[in-house]
């Protein structure tokens, strides 16, 4: 995948932070996919088990029965991802459809390389349901880099190819962790690694732009703050962004690749801004 791109978040889970309980029927999540994709979806992220934070697992089958209907329904029509932390869960969905494996565990590389799908790691310090109680650093932009970069050079090792590095904005992290990771973004970006970056509606947003009264701004009104960190990570060199409301995300995509052609087209010849990176892979 080349260029900059946006992934469509799909949860099919009843206690998702922002959208659980909505799109549990597959009709219905089949049908919010299609429109993600008219917005200007590249990819489709579909979840099953929610990893928001206090999280508690869901079990395999259960797992299984909410994302697989939907990823057979959607296949052949967009790029499919599955988010999940399980090895089952990723090999059923890949037969279903998916191409990419969305992992927050970052521990899924010899899957993806056993089915030949893209991976994606993302930084998380512990599980779900006790990870921000982790949320310590002596300098997060540091730890956070170098155990993606480990990851990333692991699953090229083991034959993965299309591989993603996320620094888990929200997971395990505080406010000023997720504000320290977006600032210096470049970092990642200058791994060589394709960056992948999601903030959507998430809470350190209701608390930057908060309510009159100072409380948090709920999740439905974290709409331009998610575009505002959107944009910042775009224009930093992130690759792939990954949203609830695509059609803002889209639009800001198509002005930073704008921006980076133009830019590239003003450098001496045979040089680019993305020398030394394939949108797909990783570091060469």
């Amino acid at each position: 995948m080349r260029g900059t791109h946006v992934m469509g978040v799909l949860n099919v889970t009843p206690d998702s932070f922002s959208d659980g309980g909505r799109w549990l029927d597959p009709e219905a999540a089949v049908a919010h996919a299609r429109q993600m994709v008219a917005e200007g979806a590249d990819v489709v992220d579909v979840g099953g088990e929610s990893t928001r934070p206090g999280a508690r697992p869901v079990d395999e089958a259960e797992e299984l029965r909410r994302v697989v209907p939907v990823l057979e329904a959607l296949a052949g029509s967009v790029r499919l991802s599955i988010d999940t932390r399980k090895a089952g869960v990723a090999r059923a969905a890949v037969a279903a459809g998916a191409t990419i494996i969305n992992d927050v565990s970052a521990d899924l590389w010899p899957v993806a390389a056993e089915t030949g799908v893209g991976w994606v790691a993302m930084h998380m310090p512990a599980d779900p349901s006790v990870m921000q109680r982790h949320a310590h650093y002596e300098d997060v932009v540091t730890e956070v880099r170098d155990y993606l970069v480990d990851r990333a050079e692991r699953a090229r090792a083991a034959g993965v190819t299309d591989i993603w590095i996320d620094p888990g904005i929200g997971f395990g992290k505080t406010a000023r962790h997720n504000l320290l990771l977006l600032r210096h973004l470049d970092q990642l970006v200058g791994t060589g690694w394709p960056v992948l970056v999601g903030t959507s509606r998430k809470t350190f947003l209701g608390g930057l732009a908060p309510e009159r009264d100072g409380s948090l701004a709920p999740t439905g009104d974290r709409l331009e703050a998610t575009v505002a960190t959107t944009a910042w990570a775009l224009a930093q060199g992130a690759r792939m962004v990954r949203v609830h409301d695509v059609r803002p995300a889209a639009e800001a995509a198509v002005l930073a690749r704008g921006s980076r052609d133009r830019t590239d087209s003003a450098l001496p010849a045979g040089r680019s801004r993305r020398d030394g990176v394939t949108s797909g892979g990783g570091a060469r």
